[in-house]
């Protein structure tokens, strides 16, 4: 009790400091000399482990960031390792070139990216995980839309939005129970009042995808026709390959986690190569899981779409999670991420205010954490009491953290969910948020109805 009562305090001044000099460190590296985040987050663990040491900190304390960093990643991280694995054995087994063959023959190129947007909505709506959608549909469209010629970029990010929609209106989406739950909101009646800002978002998405899809269907058709010759010459393309994608369903309406749900997908899997050649060696299956899959179909854009997966795929992935998350911990254990939060809560005497300020500080988070369940943990924690003293329902905080919290999380190059999409998809974060407009359009149309009061619900009510 004593050693945390000599526990050195954050001022707000020291607090802001910090976090702009971190911001400002972050900006250069990333935005200003276009390198990776690894070496900007790294400074700046480095400077704040001595700051926290010349403010009186212990190293045991510095020790402890580290450690409460991490250890909030540790089952995402193992996911990912799962995903990589699950990606490798889906390409050898079919399940990827499958979908890819007749998403060629069922998408408009017309209207390819609205269709892939609504697709992904659809089926994130039903698995509750954009996760998964982005690492299964969202490969296949990767490779589709690169054969048609289209923008890596925009493909990427009609995928995610529509995955990020089907999350966060999906009531078997972690995020979205976690929002409602450290909310003290009911899980529907939080995923109704979500909708007042999701559906706008998705309604201009929907037009900006739109506009954006102009692709030359006269050019793209060639390349479409040496694909899927590649595709059947060298993959086993048959409706067995479909069975993976059934069984995610059947185990996210069967309310099976995401961990036991990969590894049945990854076991379901072995069983089709199996079935496709008797005789595969086990040593091939686990190369497939450690390395992934590397085509040699002899179609350039075929092999360098399908030569991924494997577990070895996703090591930096989770190398730059981790340091972010490390990152995360020291801010949030040194008391930094507070000393600027809790003063923030005095000052805000209007519902509007309350609201935009839960959704800035769940964007701070994101951006400062680089965690998409803290980005609503802590600024659930933060305002959970001052909007019941204000009279403003869970279910307009739990909007709020959502909006701010779920979504941005795609958009940051550090965060888990922006580093483990650029690995899965192949395409910079800095690159797809541009067009990540669900990300985009939610905070903003929350802002708007805080703003001018329309859905913003009370305990009266």
């Amino acid at each position: 009790m004593q050693e945390e009562q000599k526990r050195p305090t954050v001022s707000l001044t020291e607090g802001i400091m910090v976090l702009v000099i971190m911001m400002a460190i972050m900006s250069f590296g990333v935005i200003g000399l276009g390198i990776s985040p690894e070496v900007p987050i790294l400074v700046g663990i480095m400077l704040l482990v001595f700051w926290g040491r010349f403010k009186g900190f212990t190293w045991d304390d510095i020790d402890d960031g580290f450690v409460s960093g991490v250890k909030n990643g540790i089952v995402p991280l193992f996911i990912f390792l799962l995903i990589g694995s699950l990606i490798g054995v889906w390409i050898a087994s079919g399940v990827i070139p499958t979908l890819m063959v007749f998403g060629f023959h069922l998408i408009n190129i017309n209207w390819f990216l609205p269709s892939i947007f609504l697709v992904c909505a659809l089926v994130g709506t039903f698995i509750g995980s954009a996760f998964t959608v982005i690492s299964t549909l969202g490969i296949a469209f990767m490779g589709i839309g690169i054969t048609m010629g289209m923008n890596p970029a925009m493909i990427a990010g009609a995928v995610i939005s529509g995955a990020v929609f089907g999350d966060k209106s999906s009531p078997l989406s972690a995020t979205v129970n976690l929002a409602s739950a450290v909310s003290g909101a009911e899980l529907i009646a939080h995923i109704k009042n979500l909708m007042w800002s999701t559906i706008p978002a998705m309604i201009t998405s929907f037009i900006l995808f739109v506009f954006l899809n102009h692709s030359d269907g006269r050019a793209s058709l060639a390349n479409v026709n040496n694909t899927v010759h590649a595709l059947n010459d060298h993959f086993h393309i048959s409706f067995l390959a479909i069975i993976p994608i059934v069984l995610l369903l059947v185990c996210a309406w069967s309310h099976i986690p995401t961990i036991p749900t990969l590894f049945i997908n990854i076991v379901v899997s072995i069983g089709l190569l199996f079935i496709q050649d008797r005789h595969i060696a086990l040593i091939k299956i686990n190369d497939l899981i450690t390395n992934g899959f590397v085509s040699r179909s002899g179609n350039r854009s075929v092999d360098m779409l399908l030569s991924r997966g494997g577990i070895s795929s996703m090591m930096g992935t989770i190398a730059l999670i981790m340091i972010a998350l490390a990152f995360g911990g020291l801010l949030m254990h040194l008391g930094i991420i507070d000393a600027v939060i809790q003063p923030l809560t005095k000052h805000l005497n209007t519902d509007a205010k309350l609201i935009i300020a839960v959704i800035f500080t769940a964007i701070g988070v994101n951006v400062f954490v680089g965690e998409q369940f803290l980005s609503e943990i802590l600024p659930a924690n933060a305002f959970k009491k001052v909007f019941h003293e204000a009279g403003l329902a869970p279910v307009a905080l739990s909007r709020a953290i959502e909006d701010g919290g779920t979504v941005i999380n795609y958009l940051v190059p550090w965060g888990v969910a922006g580093a483990f999409i650029s690995a899965t998809l192949g395409v910079p974060a800095a690159h797809f948020a541009p067009f990540l407009f669900l990300s985009i359009f939610s905070p903003i149309f929350s802002i708007i109805s805080a703003v001018t009061g329309i859905a913003i619900k009370h305990t009266n009510d």
